[in-house]
Protein backbone atom coordinates (compact mmCIF):
# COMPACT_ATOMS: atom_id res chain seq x y z
CA UNK A 1 0.00 0.00 0.00
CA UNK A 2 1.35 3.44 -0.95
CA UNK A 3 2.39 5.79 1.85
CA UNK A 4 0.74 8.72 0.02
CA UNK A 5 -2.39 7.90 -1.92
CA UNK A 6 -4.36 10.59 -3.77
CA UNK A 7 -7.40 9.33 -5.62
CA UNK A 8 -9.26 11.57 -8.09
CA UNK A 9 -8.49 14.74 -6.11
CA UNK A 10 -10.09 17.88 -7.50
CA UNK A 11 -9.95 21.15 -5.55
CA UNK A 12 -11.27 24.65 -6.17
CA UNK A 13 -10.48 27.67 -3.98
CA UNK A 14 -13.40 29.76 -2.63
CA UNK A 15 -14.68 32.47 -4.98
CA UNK A 16 -12.87 31.05 -8.01
CA UNK A 17 -14.39 29.67 -11.21
CA UNK A 18 -12.11 26.73 -12.06
CA UNK A 19 -10.39 23.98 -10.04
CA UNK A 20 -6.68 24.42 -9.38
CA UNK A 21 -6.23 20.65 -9.02
CA UNK A 22 -8.08 18.37 -11.41
CA UNK A 23 -8.47 14.63 -10.98
CA UNK A 24 -5.07 14.07 -9.37
CA UNK A 25 -4.10 10.44 -8.87
CA UNK A 26 -0.75 10.03 -7.13
CA UNK A 27 0.91 7.29 -5.12
CA UNK A 28 4.22 7.74 -3.29
CA UNK A 29 6.07 5.02 -1.42
CA UNK A 30 7.51 5.42 2.06
CA UNK A 31 11.04 6.84 1.95
CA UNK A 32 10.66 8.06 -1.64
CA UNK A 33 11.93 11.51 -2.69
CA UNK A 34 9.53 12.93 -5.29
CA UNK A 35 10.11 16.26 -7.04
CA UNK A 36 7.18 18.23 -8.47
CA UNK A 37 7.76 20.61 -11.39
CA UNK A 38 5.52 22.84 -13.45
CA UNK A 39 4.96 26.36 -14.82
CA UNK A 40 3.40 29.11 -12.72
CA UNK A 41 -0.24 28.37 -11.98
CA UNK A 42 0.16 24.63 -12.44
CA UNK A 43 -1.15 23.86 -8.94
CA UNK A 44 2.18 22.91 -7.33
CA UNK A 45 1.76 24.91 -4.12
CA UNK A 46 -1.86 23.79 -3.78
CA UNK A 47 -0.72 20.18 -4.04
CA UNK A 48 1.68 20.91 -1.17
CA UNK A 49 -1.14 22.45 0.87
CA UNK A 50 -3.33 19.41 0.19
CA UNK A 51 -0.62 17.04 1.41
CA UNK A 52 0.00 19.23 4.46
CA UNK A 53 -3.70 19.31 5.37
CA UNK A 54 -4.24 23.05 4.77
CA UNK A 55 -6.51 22.05 1.89
CA UNK A 56 -9.32 21.78 2.80
CA UNK A 57 -9.00 22.30 6.58
CA UNK A 58 -7.64 25.85 6.41
CA UNK A 59 -8.30 27.20 2.91
CA UNK A 60 -11.76 25.59 2.66
CA UNK A 61 -13.17 25.57 -0.89
CA UNK A 62 -14.62 22.61 -2.75
CA UNK A 63 -12.79 19.29 -2.79
CA UNK A 64 -13.58 15.82 -4.07
CA UNK A 65 -11.63 12.58 -4.06
CA UNK A 66 -9.48 11.29 -1.22
CA UNK A 67 -6.12 12.30 0.29
CA UNK A 68 -4.48 9.62 2.40
CA UNK A 69 -1.12 9.71 4.17
CA UNK A 70 0.22 6.81 6.24
CA UNK A 71 -3.18 5.11 6.13
CA UNK A 72 -5.08 8.16 7.45
CA UNK A 73 -7.69 9.97 5.36
CA UNK A 74 -7.38 13.78 5.47
CA UNK A 75 -11.14 14.37 5.64
CA UNK A 76 -11.35 12.15 8.73
CA UNK A 77 -8.56 13.95 10.58
CA UNK A 78 -8.31 17.41 12.13
CA UNK A 79 -5.54 19.80 11.06
CA UNK A 80 -4.01 19.57 14.55
CA UNK A 81 -3.72 15.80 14.19
CA UNK A 82 -2.55 15.96 10.57
CA UNK A 83 0.38 18.34 11.13
CA UNK A 84 1.89 16.01 13.71
CA UNK A 85 2.69 13.59 10.87
CA UNK A 86 3.36 16.05 8.04
CA UNK A 87 5.92 18.87 8.02
CA UNK A 88 5.71 21.75 5.52
CA UNK A 89 8.65 24.01 4.59
CA UNK A 90 8.03 27.22 2.64
CA UNK A 91 10.12 29.10 0.07
CA UNK A 92 11.46 31.67 2.51
CA UNK A 93 12.96 30.18 5.70
CA UNK A 94 12.68 33.61 7.35
CA UNK A 95 8.92 33.07 7.46
CA UNK A 96 9.37 29.91 9.54
CA UNK A 97 11.63 31.38 12.21
CA UNK A 98 9.49 32.07 15.26
CA UNK A 99 11.28 35.20 16.45
CA UNK A 100 10.67 34.00 20.00
CA UNK A 101 14.11 32.45 20.55
CA UNK A 102 17.64 33.86 20.66
CA UNK A 103 19.64 30.83 19.49
CA UNK A 104 19.37 28.17 16.81
CA UNK A 105 19.20 25.43 19.46
CA UNK A 106 16.24 27.10 21.19
CA UNK A 107 14.53 27.74 17.85
CA UNK A 108 14.72 24.07 16.91
CA UNK A 109 13.43 23.05 20.33
CA UNK A 110 10.47 25.45 20.16
CA UNK A 111 8.02 22.98 18.60
CA UNK A 112 8.94 20.29 21.11
CA UNK A 113 8.39 22.73 23.96
CA UNK A 114 4.91 23.51 22.70
CA UNK A 115 4.19 19.78 22.46
CA UNK A 116 5.20 19.19 26.08
CA UNK A 117 8.17 16.91 25.34
CA UNK A 118 10.26 16.25 28.49
CA UNK A 119 13.41 18.35 28.77
CA UNK A 120 15.98 15.55 28.49
CA UNK A 121 14.23 13.96 25.51
CA UNK A 122 13.94 17.39 23.90
CA UNK A 123 17.67 18.04 24.27
CA UNK A 124 18.57 14.64 22.82
CA UNK A 125 16.22 15.04 19.84
CA UNK A 126 17.50 18.54 19.03
CA UNK A 127 21.12 17.41 19.17
CA UNK A 128 20.39 14.39 16.98
CA UNK A 129 18.49 16.47 14.41
CA UNK A 130 21.22 19.12 14.27
CA UNK A 131 23.83 16.44 13.72
CA UNK A 132 21.84 14.96 10.86
CA UNK A 133 21.55 18.32 9.10
CA UNK A 134 25.15 19.27 9.94
CA UNK A 135 24.38 22.48 11.84
CA UNK A 136 25.66 21.55 15.31
CA UNK A 137 28.21 24.36 15.03
CA UNK A 138 25.37 26.89 14.67
CA UNK A 139 23.66 25.95 17.96
CA UNK A 140 24.55 29.14 19.84
CA UNK A 141 24.14 31.55 16.91
CA UNK A 142 21.16 33.79 16.35
CA UNK A 143 18.88 32.46 13.58
CA UNK A 144 18.91 35.95 12.07
CA UNK A 145 22.71 35.99 11.68
CA UNK A 146 22.74 33.03 9.28
CA UNK A 147 22.94 32.80 5.51
CA UNK A 148 19.89 31.78 3.49
CA UNK A 149 21.14 28.21 3.13
CA UNK A 150 21.84 27.97 6.84
CA UNK A 151 18.44 29.41 7.74
CA UNK A 152 16.72 26.87 5.48
CA UNK A 153 18.64 24.06 7.16
CA UNK A 154 17.50 25.40 10.53
CA UNK A 155 13.90 25.45 9.26
CA UNK A 156 14.25 21.87 8.00
CA UNK A 157 15.80 20.79 11.30
CA UNK A 158 12.88 22.37 13.18
CA UNK A 159 10.58 20.15 11.15
CA UNK A 160 12.79 17.08 11.37
CA UNK A 161 12.99 17.25 15.17
CA UNK A 162 9.20 16.83 15.31
CA UNK A 163 9.71 13.44 13.59
CA UNK A 164 7.02 13.78 10.89
CA UNK A 165 6.38 10.89 8.55
CA UNK A 166 6.13 13.16 5.50
CA UNK A 167 8.15 16.25 4.59
CA UNK A 168 6.61 18.64 2.04
CA UNK A 169 8.77 21.46 0.61
CA UNK A 170 7.50 24.31 -1.57
CA UNK A 171 10.49 25.67 -3.53
CA UNK A 172 12.85 25.71 -0.53
CA UNK A 173 15.89 26.83 -2.58
CA UNK A 174 14.25 29.54 -4.70
CA UNK A 175 16.26 32.34 -3.06
CA UNK A 176 19.53 30.46 -2.66
CA UNK A 177 22.89 30.39 -4.41
CA UNK A 178 24.38 27.06 -5.60
CA UNK A 179 26.10 26.41 -2.27
CA UNK A 180 22.90 26.89 -0.27
CA UNK A 181 20.97 24.82 -2.80
CA UNK A 182 23.39 21.91 -2.48
CA UNK A 183 23.19 22.12 1.32
CA UNK A 184 19.40 21.84 1.29
CA UNK A 185 19.21 19.09 -1.34
CA UNK A 186 21.86 17.07 0.52
CA UNK A 187 19.92 17.33 3.79
CA UNK A 188 16.64 16.36 2.12
CA UNK A 189 18.29 13.39 0.40
CA UNK A 190 19.69 12.28 3.75
CA UNK A 191 16.20 12.51 5.28
CA UNK A 192 14.76 10.32 2.52
CA UNK A 193 17.56 7.78 2.95
CA UNK A 194 16.65 7.68 6.65
CA UNK A 195 13.09 6.62 5.76
CA UNK A 196 11.26 9.95 5.60
CA UNK A 197 8.96 10.45 2.62
CA UNK A 198 9.69 13.71 0.77
CA UNK A 199 7.67 15.71 -1.75
CA UNK A 200 9.52 18.80 -3.04
CA UNK A 201 8.34 21.47 -5.48
CA UNK A 202 11.37 22.79 -7.37
CA UNK A 203 12.50 24.46 -10.60
CA UNK A 204 16.20 23.59 -10.50
CA UNK A 205 16.35 20.68 -12.91
CA UNK A 206 20.05 19.85 -12.47
CA UNK A 207 19.63 19.33 -8.75
CA UNK A 208 16.40 17.35 -9.14
CA UNK A 209 18.17 14.99 -11.55
CA UNK A 210 20.94 14.35 -9.02
CA UNK A 211 18.87 13.88 -5.87
CA UNK A 212 15.22 12.92 -6.56
CA UNK A 213 13.89 9.39 -7.06
CA UNK A 214 10.94 10.43 -9.22
CA UNK A 215 9.56 13.54 -10.94
CA UNK A 216 5.93 14.63 -11.31
CA UNK A 217 5.22 17.26 -13.99
CA UNK A 218 2.06 19.30 -13.34
CA UNK A 219 0.25 21.54 -15.81
CA UNK A 220 -3.14 23.21 -15.35
CA UNK A 221 -3.77 21.21 -12.21
CA UNK A 222 -3.20 17.84 -13.88
CA UNK A 223 -0.31 15.39 -13.97
CA UNK A 224 1.23 15.66 -17.42
CA UNK A 225 4.17 13.28 -16.91
CA UNK A 226 5.74 11.21 -14.16
CA UNK A 227 8.73 8.92 -14.02
CA UNK A 228 12.47 8.77 -13.39
CA UNK A 229 14.20 12.18 -13.36
CA UNK A 230 16.23 11.80 -16.55
CA UNK A 231 13.24 10.44 -18.48
CA UNK A 232 10.88 13.25 -17.48
CA UNK A 233 13.34 16.16 -17.47
CA UNK A 234 14.58 15.47 -21.01
CA UNK A 235 11.16 14.78 -22.52
CA UNK A 236 10.13 16.87 -25.54
CA UNK A 237 6.70 17.10 -23.95
CA UNK A 238 8.05 19.50 -21.28
CA UNK A 239 9.43 21.96 -23.81
CA UNK A 240 6.23 21.78 -25.84
CA UNK A 241 4.15 22.65 -22.76
CA UNK A 242 6.05 25.65 -21.44
CA UNK A 243 8.20 23.94 -18.81
CA UNK A 244 11.68 25.18 -18.07
CA UNK A 245 14.41 22.69 -18.99
CA UNK A 246 18.03 22.36 -17.99
CA UNK A 247 20.44 24.51 -20.02
CA UNK A 248 22.39 21.33 -20.73
CA UNK A 249 19.31 19.58 -22.08
CA UNK A 250 18.44 22.42 -24.45
CA UNK A 251 22.06 22.78 -25.62
CA UNK A 252 22.44 19.06 -26.26
CA UNK A 253 19.12 18.94 -28.10
CA UNK A 254 20.44 21.53 -30.57
CA UNK A 255 23.83 19.84 -30.75
CA UNK A 256 22.16 16.56 -31.61
CA UNK A 257 20.65 18.16 -34.73
CA UNK A 258 24.20 19.03 -35.85
CA UNK A 259 25.67 15.63 -35.07
CA UNK A 260 27.64 16.89 -32.09
CA UNK A 261 25.85 14.82 -29.45
CA UNK A 262 26.95 11.19 -29.37
CA UNK A 263 24.75 9.66 -26.67
CA UNK A 264 21.21 8.35 -27.06
CA UNK A 265 19.92 10.11 -23.94
CA UNK A 266 20.03 13.87 -23.44
CA UNK A 267 21.77 15.31 -20.36
CA UNK A 268 20.31 17.21 -17.42
CA UNK A 269 23.50 17.90 -15.46
CA UNK A 270 26.89 19.36 -16.39
CA UNK A 271 28.68 16.05 -15.87
CA UNK A 272 26.26 14.28 -18.21
CA UNK A 273 26.75 17.00 -20.81
CA UNK A 274 30.55 16.80 -20.67
CA UNK A 275 30.42 13.06 -21.31
CA UNK A 276 28.18 13.33 -24.36
CA UNK A 277 29.54 16.10 -26.57
CA UNK A 278 31.60 15.09 -29.59
CA UNK A 279 34.95 16.83 -29.92
CA UNK A 280 35.47 18.46 -33.31
CA UNK A 281 38.76 16.62 -33.91
CA UNK A 282 37.21 13.17 -33.33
Amino acid sequence: MAFINLQNVTYQYPLTKTPVLQNINLQVNEGEFVAVIGPNGAGKSTLCYALAGFVPHFFKGEISGSIEVAGVESSKSTLDEWVMNVGLAFQNPFNQISGAKYTVFEEIAFGLENSGVPREEMKARVEEAMKLTDISDLADRSPYSLSGGQQQRVALTSILVMQPKLLVLDEPTSQMDPIGTREVFSVVRKMAEGGMTVVMVEHKMEWIAQFADRVIALKDGQILLEGKPNEVLTSNILAENGFGVSRYTSTAREAKKQGLWRKENLPVTLDEAVEGFVKRDE
